[in-house]
């Protein structure tokens, strides 16, 4: 790149080069602008009426596509009788245990469920920061009746000087007649109302 090969332009413009004002009534063809691809329409001209390609969630479209996926498939469920009440998970009947004492232990537990049959699994769930009881307890039992007279016979009873309560964990659709659920918040009749949605 030695200085000596450059070599200066004399850049004067010519007739040819000047745009005319008048050009467009030349009878002369001139050529056609080229079209810019554009990043939002996916590379198609915008004067196309080729739908616009979007991306993300929550498109009527791809909403409509991915429901008729999910639907084609058959996906493993049990069988229910159609009824509402409690409802059978896969391995046994599991019961909650509310208003669990924060320093109870899994064998306080044991003791007070066991006599209504035997107890195939137990949560006690710990608060990882304080590492004390989180207030409830998953209790899985094989037959029905023996989950159902824990429930009518342990509800409202006390353990460890506190009042528990004592329901399905599951069940099919709202509870009515014996499997009733309790409002836990019973003090309030009146629960606020959230803001419509806005779409």
């Amino acid at each position: 790149m030695a200085n000596a090969d450059v070599e200066a332009v004399d850049f004067e413009p010519e007739e040819d080069d000047l745009m005319d004002e008048d050009a467009a009534g030349d009878a002369s063809p001139q050529a056609p602008m080229p079209k810019l691809k554009s990043a939002i329409t996916g590379g198609a001209s915008a004067s196309l009426s080729a739908p616009k390609k979007t991306k993300g969630r929550g498109f009527r479209e791809e909403d409509a596509d991915r429901h008729s996926r999910l639907a084609s498939r058959d996906f493993e469920s049990l069988g229910t009788d159609g009824g509402l009440g409690p409802q059978r998970s896969i391995e046994g009947w599991i019961i909650l245990v509310s208003g669990v004492h924060e320093e109870a232990q899994e064998d306080d537990l044991h003791n007070a469920f066991g006599e209504f049959g035997e107890i195939k699994n137990l949560h006690l769930n710990l608060d990882r920061r304080t590492g004390f009881v989180k207030g409830y307890a998953l209790i899985e039992y094989e037959k029905f009746e023996e989950a159902k007279n824990a429930i009518t016979t342990m509800d409202g009873a006390e353990l460890l000087t506190q009042t528990i309560n004592v329901d399905w964990a599951f069940s099919n659709g709202p509870s009515v007649g014996a499997f009733k659920r309790k409002n836990m918040r019973s003090g309030r009749t009146h629960r606020s109302r959230s803001p419509r949605r806005r779409y």
